[in-house]
């Protein structure tokens, strides 16, 4: 749920006022995070191939 969509929620619309948007942030960060890991490791290995799924 972005802010947007939550604005009509007065009290999340609040807190984000208040403290930002932390959901977004934290998706944000996961994102770059493991953007970051795959660019460091291999992970092919661990992961089933296409066809297996």
């Amino acid at each position: 749920m972005s802010f947007t969509e939550a604005s009509d929620a007065p009290i999340y619309a609040g807190l984000v006022e208040e403290q930002g948007d932390v959901p977004a942030e934290v998706r944000r960060v996961a994102e770059e995070t493991l953007q970051e890991v795959e660019s460091v490791l291999d992970f092919s290995a661990v992961r089933a191939p296409a066809t297996a799924r």
